[in-house]
């Protein structure tokens, strides 16, 4: 596991089952827009791999027989999304502050508190707050929650069993955050490219279809790890922008990828499941030579890259 809690992706549904057709009634806000920019599906090979290192070897045929790679979809303006992430859940009490000035504000937009990152305060489930809080700060500083850094703003709310701590950020930051707390910023460039794929994908899913009508998925390997601020490292954040998005996608859905941190906790998690991605094994591939779209076309057979962008054309 190196130390970093390189989780399962998800536990949920199989590769097949999972794909989040567009128009599904969980769709919502800017989603109603997003264009899948997908091409024709790669050639499926006829075998496949048990383990990594046989996975790296035929990975290598593969690639050279040019029935592997998925093909990467054409550019366009990107598409801007908000992913809310649960980082709190039923606390008695939650410490609030920010790395440089911040505002608490009301949900319509008052200011009720503010002050400077050597300020913070506590709130407690025990006062009689209002039913909605926003902590923000300004561009390049982020919020701050038990201590813990995030990227965007923090929507505070009363929920059963306590307060509940949202973190609303741009998809692309959550991903690189994701990406470094699944794995360690050091490894290969194109393994972590691979990963923002699959991260994006599943996050997207998610969104389609959120946990609550709050927030979209939570923070642990329940779902997939995210450290907010923490996390996101140079690596990770060029990971994620020169896969900017680009998700997973089949027959017109988007695919919820599932991964986990060697090939053999995928066989056990996912294996009556479906495609599942080895982060170890996407780490030797990615040794080996193999580009991101060749690691992905290796672990998720069948599916297409897909591309997240404005407009229709």
């Amino acid at each position: 596991m190196l130390g970093a809690p390189m989780g399962l992706g998800a536990l949920g549904l199989g590769f097949w089952a999972q794909a989040v057709l567009p128009g599904s009634s969980g769709i919502n806000g800017p989603l109603l827009e997003a264009m899948l920019a997908s091409p024709p599906p790669h050639a499926v090979p006829k075998s496949s791999a048990r383990d990594d290192l046989q996975g790296v070897a035929a990975e290598r045929v593969g690639a050279t027989a040019g029935g592997f790679a998925l093909a990467e979809p054409a550019e366009g303006t990107p598409l801007e999304l908000e992913i809310r992430v649960a980082v709190v859940r039923e606390a008695d009490q939650l410490q609030l502050s920010a790395s440089g000035p911040w505002w608490l504000r009301a949900a319509d937009g008052s200011v009720l508190r503010q002050g400077s990152s050597a300020d913070s305060f506590r709130l407690s489930a025990a006062d009689n707050l209002p039913p909605e809080l926003w902590l923000e700060t300004s561009a390049d500083h982020g919020v701050q929650v038990n201590g813990q850094a995030y990227d965007g703003r923090v929507r505070v709310l009363r929920d059963q069993g306590g307060l509940l701590a949202v973190n609303h950020l741009p998809l692309e930051a959550y991903v690189a955050s994701v990406v470094g707390a699944e794995m360690p910023s050091s490894w290969d460039l194109e393994a972590l490219k691979a990963q923002a794929v699959a991260a994006r994908s599943y996050a997207l899913a998610h969104m389609a279809r959120p946990a609550n009508r709050h927030w979209h998925l939570g923070n642990t390997t329940r779902w997939q790890a995210y450290r907010g601020l923490a996390s996101s490292h140079p690596r990770t954040r060029q990971a994620a922008s020169q896969t900017r998005g680009l998700i997973l996608s089949y027959q017109g859905g988007i695919v919820e990828s599932l991964y986990a941190a060697t090939s053999e906790i995928s066989m056990e998690a996912h294996g009556h499941l479906g495609a599942s991605m080895s982060q170890h094994g996407a780490q030797a591939l990615a040794s080996s030579g193999q580009p991101y779209n060749a690691i992905l076309g290796h672990y998720y057979r069948g599916a297409s890259l897909a591309r997240l962008r404005q407009g229709s054309g």
